[in-house]
């Protein structure tokens, strides 16, 4: 009996709604001189300090983790447009980085603690939890080795021959071919936040991105 090496590769890739939001704040603040900058910054910080533990609950959330950056402190020292070199100004920042799972109160923490004086918002990233992004890894990975079998079986039968048997499954590029796919697993969506302009300020509207988890995998199949 006849058999033929099939040697393909299988994609699989879904879309999952986020689950988590993780938004990074800066509290900075400048002067003319240091100990204003420190001051101000550290009072500032306080408030959002102040504001994230008031939510946080590992469980329930709104908040279910955070962490903040120590100080830092530096000095600049400006030219102007003539070459001359201006009196140095100081700066301070500490930045934070908050965890929800609770949409619509991040959204409302975010205009609260936007509107303090020296805080600036970063980019949210949308992501599973770590049990959600196992249990679909899982599944996607499993999806794309039934789309490399599926494929090899109609490889197959467009030669005539009947049933494959798989002899090698591997990530991608780990079959010793010169075949280069993309990688496995999650990838964290993200968007900037801000507010649009306009004579009165609209309410913050934040819209979570789905999650794509994909998988690859190289297969070879002996048909028969």
């Amino acid at each position: 009996m006849t058999e033929t090496v099939i040697t393909v590769q299988g994609r699989f890739s879904a879309f999952y709604p986020a689950e988590r939001a993780t938004v990074e704040v800066s509290v900075h603040r400048e002067a003319s001189k240091r100990q204003p900058a420190f001051a101000g910054t550290v009072a500032a910080s306080d408030t959002v300090r102040e504001s994230i533990v008031a939510l946080h609950d590992p469980a329930a959330g709104p908040v279910t983790w955070w962490a903040s950056d120590s100080i830092q402190v530096w000095t600049e020292k400006p030219w102007n447009n003539e070459g001359k070199q201006l009196p140095p100004v100081f700066h301070a920042r500490i930045g934070f980085t908050v965890k929800f799972s609770d949409f619509e109160a991040l959204t409302q923490w975010i205009e609260a603690v936007s509107a303090t004086d020296s805080v600036s918002i970063g980019q949210v990233v949308w992501a599973l939890t770590e049990a959600r992004t196992t249990g679909v890894t899982a599944e996607v990975r499993s999806r794309a080795v039934k789309d490399a079998v599926a494929k090899a079986s109609v490889y197959a039968q467009s030669i005539g021959l009947g049933s494959v048997s798989a002899v090698a499954i591997a990530d991608p590029g780990m079959l010793g071919d010169q075949v280069h796919g993309g990688g496995s697993g999650p990838e964290a969506a993200f968007m900037r936040v801000g507010k649009a302009g306009g004579g009165s300020e609209p309410a913050l509207s934040l819209k979570p991105e789905d999650i794509e988890v994909s998988a690859v995998v190289d297969a070879r199949f002996i048909a028969s």
